[in-house]
């Protein structure tokens, strides 16, 4: 019994020299992280695929155990809107090759204009993709939130591709109006949808993004735990990332989110202690 819990990105200004040693070298700071979170969100794909020698080095920083939820480029997902890309998703999944294992679920984040439509190119999309992998699909349109046809379309569409449905939880965010610069910049750029907690296959992925208070951040999460744990009791291995606004205190509140949980199920095998931010030293 595992829960891997994680954040948006592996580096952060407000995390040097605080959480993580500094100054680390960019080649050194995934395996900073990996001290403090078994998993990672891997956003900066979606802006451009990674050299082979880039992804190389974040194989080598972590074990084979470490999960990345690795978001498809761009191109394949915003712009060709999953038609006439399979070059690109060829080539995409050869510089992913070097992660392995460690590759737990190629993430297709799709647009707020992606609608029921839509859901025919979804559909032959996955049907294309190779089932050496597990995708992960999120989706931003109201329609498979609101209208239930929609949601069981999408439904069947994904369980014919073996492929599980991210829910992208904001509705701590905008349960009250913004209080911080950072909230009102979230207000204008996250998705406002209904969160959803129906897990699809046995490797759920949450994405839940909190306030910067944290008291609101954990108030808002509970109903997760709950689901989550009984998810792990149900045999499921979930994979959970903490996000807030600022993401300042991020990586404490993913190990918060596992501690809440291991508080349900004492047998939830426990984190492991964190790299501390200086060197040691023997004086």
């Amino acid at each position: 019994m595992r829960l891997h819990v994680g954040c948006a990105m592996w580096t952060h200004a407000s995390w040097q020299g605080r959480l993580l040693p500094a100054p680390l070298p960019p080649g050194e700071r995934l395996q900073a992280y990996a001290t403090w979170c078994n998993a990672v969100e891997g956003n900066t794909t979606f802006y451009a695929t990674p050299t082979r020698s880039t992804v190389e080095s974040w194989a080598r920083q972590t074990d084979p155990g470490f999960r990345f939820v690795i978001k498809l480029p761009k191109p394949i997902t915003h712009e060709r809107r999953l038609t006439d890309a399979d070059e690109e998703v060829g080539a995409f999944l050869e510089a992913m090759e070097p992660l392995g294992p460690r590759t737990h679920a190629l993430w297709v984040q799709l647009p707020g204009s992606f609608g029921p439509t839509d859901l025919g190119a979804l559909a032959s999309f996955l049907r294309r993709l190779p089932r050496t992998h597990r995708y992960a699909v999120e989706v931003r349109h109201r329609a498979f939130f609101e209208d239930e046809r929609s949601e069981r379309l999408l439904e069947r569409v994904l369980a014919t591709g073996g492929a599980e449905w991210v829910p992208f939880d904001t509705t701590t965010l905008f349960a009250s109006p913004p209080t911080s610069d950072a909230e009102r910049d979230a207000w204008t750029k996250k998705p406002r949808v209904p969160r959803r907690s129906q897990a699809l296959t046995d490797r759920p992925i949450v994405r839940y993004l909190g306030r910067d208070a944290t008291e609101r951040t954990v108030d808002g999460w509970q109903p997760w735990v709950g689901t989550v744990t009984g998810w792990l009791r149900e045999g499921r291995s979930p994979t959970v990332f903490i996000h807030t606004p600022d993401n300042a205190d991020a990586l404490t509140l993913a190990r918060r989110f596992h501690d809440d949980v291991r508080a349900r199920l004492p047998e939830l095998e426990p984190l492991p202690d964190p790299m501390p931010n200086e060197p040691l030293t023997l004086f």
